[in-house]
């Protein structure tokens, strides 16, 4: 059922006008039910304030150094310990997860968003138009994303990291265009799409008014699904030193550091490797949620 469809919920009962619940709360209603999705969300913002509220209750900055305390464990001083240069890994910790979920989320929005014009551009025009999308979307699948990446790192420094997160999203959205291609072309064939059509509405507006929007279950949960792939794409380029650059930090430079101490000083290596874990543990129980919200029969 199309959005269209699901807005024309009004009946007459007993001469009482009975609106319908909008598709929103209907599919909110099913989010919230799931025990998944409760947890991964409630998870998922106790994450977000701790990244960006926790170090107001911190006396350290992630640029402070200590240089009466290298390399000590957890103590009511530094509740994490601290590195071998005297920074406090609590500081930096939420630092790190403050750029990978910011990093995690754009990069999502960029390429769901991406992915959502080229593949209804594509479905609804075909012609040369499908021709030279699907073109550039084969030509990016074959790219071999990471050693573009590596290449282009030196780019990234200097606070450069929006760059960054361009250049990530431009590798993550390619698959979903070739599907939203698909649900395009079977739903520019729907009777709104061509009565808008033979009403003479433009058809860029037919596309961003109609098309995507009927669309939107399958860009929602792809782009929580993408939050989680981008934040592991930015760990992994990180941990390689092909990602957000010093002297800022993130999960994937802080895993890199504490991996070479983890076994004779593991507090540098587990508090950012487990909040890693959770969060993203989080955001994939929050997309599986998701889909089995706006769609319940799959996961019957």
């Amino acid at each position: 059922m199309t959005l269209h469809e699901e807005e024309v919920a009004e009946e007459l009962s007993d001469g009482v006008l009975i609106r319908n619940p909008s598709r929103i709360r209907v599919v909110a209603g099913r989010f919230f039910r799931s025990r998944q999705g409760l947890a991964g969300f409630v998870v998922l913002v106790l994450m977000f304030l701790l990244a960006f509220a926790g170090p107001l209750f911190s006396r350290w900055s992630y640029t402070d150094k200590d240089f009466t305390a290298f390399l000590q464990p957890p103590s009511s001083t530094h509740w994490f310990g601290t590195l071998q240069t005297g920074a406090d890994v609590y500081a930096v910790t939420l630092r790190g997860m403050q750029k990978s979920l910011v990093v995690g989320l754009l990069a999502a929005l960029v390429s769901t968003a991406l992915a959502a014009v080229v593949g209804a551009f594509a479905g609804y025009f075909l012609g040369w138009t499908d021709r030279v999308l699907s073109w550039v979307t084969d030509l990016l699948l074959v790219l071999p994303a990471f050693l573009i990446l590596a290449i282009m790192s030196p780019l990234f420094e200097s606070g450069q990291w929006p760059l960054f997160v361009i250049m990530l999203a431009l590798f993550l959205w390619m698959v979903t265009s070739k599907i939203v291609r698909g649900m395009a072309i079977s739903l520019k064939e729907r009777e709104f799409i061509q009565a808008a059509r033979y009403m003479g509405v433009p058809a860029t507006r037919i596309v961003f008014r109609h098309v995507i929007p009927n669309l939107s279950s399958l860009l929602i949960v792809d782009a929580t699904l993408n939050v989680s792939a981008a934040i592991l794409t930015e760990t992994s380029l990180s941990y390689f030193g092909f990602g957000i650059q010093p002297p800022d930090v993130s999960f994937g430079t802080l895993i890199a550091d504490g991996s070479k101490t983890a076994t004779y000083a593991p507090w540098t290596f587990w508090f950012v490797a487990g909040l890693l874990v959770v969060t993203v543990l989080a955001v994939n129980l929050i997309g599986d949620a998701l889909r089995d919200a706006f769609d319940p029969a799959a996961k019957r």
